[in-house]
C-alpha cells in the first residue's frame, strides 16, 4: 500500500514550497529525492516515471514541487530563482530529513533541479548518495563545477539539440570517472524528438531503463 503525505514549508521570500512524500513500508531506509525543472513538473513522464522505478525498489520518494513557472514568479531574474530553489530545496530537505534519518540517498534533478543538486550534494549526509542530472544546466558554472569536481556515483543524460548541451563543457563532464555519461543524438531539452512522438517515448523508455539499472 502507497502513503502519500504532502505538506508546505515557507520558501524564498515567505512562499510556500510544497512536497510530497510517498512510501511503502514505514522502515524505508532509502530515499529518492525528485527535484524537477521549472516547468517539467515531478508528474511529466521522465519524473513520474522515475517515481515509479523507485517506489519499486521500495525506497522512499521526496518530491520537492516548487512552481516557479507560477505568475508570482514573474518578475523574478533568473539568479532570483537560482537562490530561491537553493534555499526551498535546503528547508524541504530539513523538514524531511529531522524526522528520519536514511542510509541511502539517490538525488534526482531535471534542468533547474540540478541547481539545486549541485549544493545539497555538499551535505555529509550525501557523500555517497548517488546522482542523476537529467538535462543538467551545464552552461552555468555551479552546476558545471559540480559535476566535474563531484565524487559521488553519478548518471548524466542529455541531448545534444538540447539548448544546454555545450560540447566544450560537456568534454569536461565526462572527463570525471565518477559519470557514467549518455549523450542521445537530435533530442531536445525535454529528451524528446521535436516531431516524432513514437521516437520520443523509445528515448523515454531507454532513459528509465537506465535509471533503474544505475
Amino acid at each position: 500500500m502507497l502513503n502519500v503525505e504532502t505538506q508546505t514549508v515557507k520558501g524564498y521570500k515567505g512562499l510556500d514550497i510544497p512536497f510530497t512524500l510517498m512510501s511503502r513500508s514505514e522502515d524505508s531506509s532509502n530515499l529518492a529525492i525528485i527535484l524537477p525543472g521549472a516547468g517539467y513538473t515531478a508528474q511529466a513522464p521522465l519524473l513520474h516515471y522515475s517515481t515509479g522505478v523507485f517506489l519499486h525498489k521500495s525506497f522512499d520518494v521526496l518530491q520537492v514541487n516548487y512552481q516557479y513557472n507560477k505568475k508570482i514568479y514573474d518578475d523574478f531574474t533568473m539568479e532570483e530563482i537560482s537562490d530561491a530553489i537553493k534555499l526551498d530545496v535546503k528547508t524541504v530537505l530539513e523538514e524531511v530529513l529531522i524526522s528520519k534519518t536514511y542510509e541511502n540517498y539517490y538525488l534526482i534533478g531535471k534542468s533547474l533541479g540540478t541547481i539545486a543538486m549541485s549544493y545539497e550534494l555538499k551535505r555529509e549526509c550525501f557523500k555517497n548518495a548517488k546522482a542523476i542530472w537529467l538535462t543538467p544546466l551545464i552552461q552555468r558554472e555551479d552546476v558545471l563545477n559540480a559535476m566535474v569536481r563531484s565524487k559521488n556515483k553519478s548518471l548524466c543524460i542529455i541531448g545534444d539539440k538540447d539548448p544546454c548541451y555545450i560540447e566544450e563543457r560537456y568534454s569536461k563532464v565526462i572527463e570525471n570517472p565518477n559519470i557514467t555519461s549518455k549523450l542521445i543524438s537530435n533530442v531536445n531539452h525535454s529528451l524528446e524528438y521535436d516531431e516524432n512522438a513514437v521516437e520520443s517515448i523509445n528515448v523515454l523508455k531507454s532513459v528509465i531503463v537506465e535509471i533503474e539499472q544505475f
